[in-house]
């Protein structure tokens, strides 16, 4: 089974165009110029309308687990 739809990849595509082009602007409104931003970007909008694409991972700082203990001292 497919992990991407069709329409996901049309959405890539078309973003990693626009990136090329210099018009793919970020959420603050910058020029892109990296290309792993482009297909994340890309990736977002194929969600907003609904293709598939596998949820979004969710940040290091909330799946890692606290391990630390803390020593006392005698």
């Amino acid at each position: 089974m497919a992990k991407y739809g069709k329409g996901a990849s049309k959405r890539v595509e078309s973003a990693m165009r626009r990136k090329k082009k210099g018009t793919l602007k970020s959420g603050s409104g910058r020029k892109v110029t990296s290309r792993k931003q482009a297909i994340a970007i890309g990736l977002s909008e194929a969600r907003e309308k609904g293709a598939k694409v596998p949820a979004r991972k969710s940040s290091r700082k909330t799946s890692r687990k606290t391990s630390r203990k803390t020593t006392k001292k005698r």
